[in-house]
């Protein structure tokens, strides 16, 4: 598909100039036709793809994914053609970059192209649940409607994030802390101690020395040392960005008790939200499996749920099949049991997603509840051994005056 600039005219005489997707000069002149307009000249225009570099991790925000799905969906409950919305939305106040993906969006729709296949030349700015999603609504007739329920979505989604955030806010701020009144000691106080207690005839505390030791081998290497650390970091951290890195990772927060039940929880939530989206939308089970693992979060998690979805394909049940992965709790699996028999999958995923989503909420608080005193226990201790370090020398001194 190309890009033409036109001019045309209507059958009174009327110009009328804009720009067109088409497969050539002639098929535009085609498309025009129906519009009851008349080519008169026309001309290829490069198209240049929308720059995600200036946009926040390369994708569209969710706020705007979510304010884009109501407006939307409002606009097509009121009867008003796909294409007119997308004029509308793409003058709405959304960022740039979001700007000029809804206005190839509408050029291709425009063309002839269904809202879900302009969506796919966009993958940076519509995740892959959400094109499903929206073919799904155009198939099925139920756009305004599936557009609601992701926006319901991604803000449930967006909500949980923000809290597992907010979450570790104060253990990371005591780690940080905890670094960072080490590094002075050992930098500032450490030196002056030494110096001090170097004329003074006083055998030194193998505690004290290493403490010593270590305090002038930080100051002599610390830009050594930073260099090192920052390296180890980024190393770990593009090893998480690989996808057997990742999968290491996941597979590690599984073996840690209280992140174990964070993780399966938030994964439970997604699962019972998107699959009860698209079922509810009238996607086939099978169809709906292969989209849903894409939004669980988890890596291992995925993988497990794979082979239930294999499962389902060679005849199984769907409780049965997640049942022999145990990838999530009893109480989701019965419940789809529940909904199986009774045909009503859809409805009964749907109310179960506020209850992990508070099971989630539990466990952070947990997780949060247990960090803080071992963060506060571990600085306490560390300062502790530093001043007991240094002060020893001086009660040995001290004791042997008396």
């Amino acid at each position: 598909m190309k890009k033409f600039k036109y001019t045309a005219i209507n059958a009174d005489k009327k110009k009328f100039t804009g720009t067109f997707m088409a497969a050539d000069e002639e098929s535009l002149r085609e498309q025009l036709i129906l519009q009851k307009l008349y080519l008169v000249k026309a001309k290829a225009v490069s198209v240049k793809p929308p720059n995600s570099f200036f946009s926040v991790s390369g994708k569209v925000k969710v706020g705007e994914l979510t304010t884009f799905c109501r407006q939307f969906s409002i606009m097509v409950s009121s009867g008003i053609l796909a294409i007119d919305c997308l004029s509308v939305l793409k003058t709405q106040s959304y960022s740039g970059y979001f700007k000029k993906v809804l206005e190839e969006m509408h050029e291709d729709v425009k063309a002839g192209k269904l809202i879900s296949e302009a969506m796919e030349k966009h993958k940076n700015a519509f995740p892959e649940f959400f094109r499903s999603m929206t073919y799904v609504g155009e198939m099925s007739g139920t756009l305004d409607k599936v557009l609601v329920s992701l926006a319901d979505y991604y803000e449930s989604d967006s909500k949980l994030k923000a809290k597992t955030k907010s979450a570790m806010v104060y253990p990371i701020m005591l780690l940080v802390m905890l670094v960072a009144v080490v590094m002075l000691m050992m930098v500032f106080v450490i030196p002056t101690f030494r110096e001090s207690l170097a004329s003074l005839d006083v055998e030194m505390p193998a505690l004290t020395m290493t403490i010593f030791n270590f305090s002038e081998y930080l100051i002599a290497n610390w830009m050594q040392i930073f260099l090192y650390v920052f390296v180890i970091f980024f190393l770990l951290s593009m090893f998480g960005k690989t996808k057997k890195g990742r999968y290491v990772y996941d597979t590690i927060k599984l073996k840690i008790p209280i992140i174990k039940n964070i993780q399966v929880n938030k994964a439970s939530s997604k699962f019972a939200r998107a699959f009860g989206l698209l079922i509810g939308s009238g996607m086939d089970i099978v169809e709906a499996m292969s989209i849903v693992s894409i939004v669980l979060g988890n890596k291992n998690i995925e993988k497990r749920f794979k082979v239930s979805a294999e499962a389902v394909t060679q005849g199984k049940t769907l409780t049965s099949a997640l049942n022999e992965e145990k990838i999530f709790p009893d109480m989701l699996i019965q419940m789809i049991s529940i909904g199986e028999k009774t045909d009503s999958i859809d409805e009964v995923l749907l109310k179960s997603c506020a209850f992990f989503d508070d099971l989630v909420e539990r466990s952070l608080s947990r997780l949060t509840t247990i960090l803080q005193p071992i963060m506060l226990l571990i600085m306490g201790l560390s300062v502790g051994v530093i001043f007991y370090a240094i002060y020893s020398p001086m009660l040995s001194i001290m004791t042997g005056l008396k």
